[in-house]
């Protein structure tokens, strides 16, 4: 079936911004007094929202005694004074994004990141490629990997989730986009390992961006799982 949709993660998949988080996340750690954690820590802190990052970051002792709403707000706050620090575009994604346009493939975004955060940075780092949607976490709407923002972005495109190929380093894309039954695409670039992207049931697990355009030609035609 011809593909006509590609829905997107943001972190650690279009972009690197693991570097932005942590530094954020340390800073309002170090104010607090509890210890900081190195960047590669938060690659399995991230994925699910940012109020389960405070959680996770913060020291398991005291995460039922703190107000963790002011804590988001703090590390809010400080994301969005740090977030242009070093964040970028993966190599080649600016290059598959190109592609799949070429070949008439609708692209969009979909983040556990808060909504108005999101579009500024695909606003900022993507200025010259036309997503057709980027959203984020709204009040009321269930994060991933719940599939409802997924299955409202197919029908809102007028596609059908057999047309859509969901993108993501991590497994909670991968349960988003088959939860809502989609072709999966695990990316090892970013924020997981591989053995977890294939734990997770990824459809296809590729190591470089420009590896997707194989798989949508491939479905085109009417290809299996690789």
């Amino acid at each position: 079936m011809l593909t006509r949709l590609a829905i997107f993660d943001l972190d650690g998949t279009l972009i690197d911004s693991l570097g932005d988080l942590a530094d954020s996340m340390n800073a309002v750690l170090y104010r607090k007094g509890f210890p900081v954690h190195p960047c590669d820590s938060y690659r399995h802190f991230v994925g699910d929202g940012i109020e389960m990052l405070v959680r996770r970051a913060l020291p398991s002792e005291v995460v039922e005694t703190t107000n963790i709403a002011e804590v988001v707000r703090q590390m809010r706050s400080e994301y969005s004074r740090r977030w242009t620090a070093t964040t970028q575009p993966f190599p080649g994604i600016p290059e598959l994004l190109v592609e799949l346009h070429a070949r008439q493939i609708r692209t969009t975004v979909l983040s556990n990141k808060p909504d108005s955060p999101t579009r500024e940075i695909v606003g900022e780092l993507f200025p010259d490629n036309p997503f057709a949607i980027v959203r984020g976490a709204r009040d009321g709407v269930p994060l991933k990997p719940n599939p409802t923002s997924t299955l409202e972005i197919i029908s809102e495109l007028g596609v059908s989730p057999q047309q859509t190929v969901f993108v993501g380093d991590t497994p909670i894309d991968i349960k988003t986009g088959g939860d809502a039954g989609t072709r999966t695409v695990g990316v090892t670039w970013g924020f997981r390992k591989a053995h977890e992207l294939v734990d997770a049931d990824a459809d296809h697990v590729i190591d470089h961006p420009l590896e997707l355009l194989l798989i949508v030609d491939r479905m085109t035609q009417g290809g299996c799982r690789s």
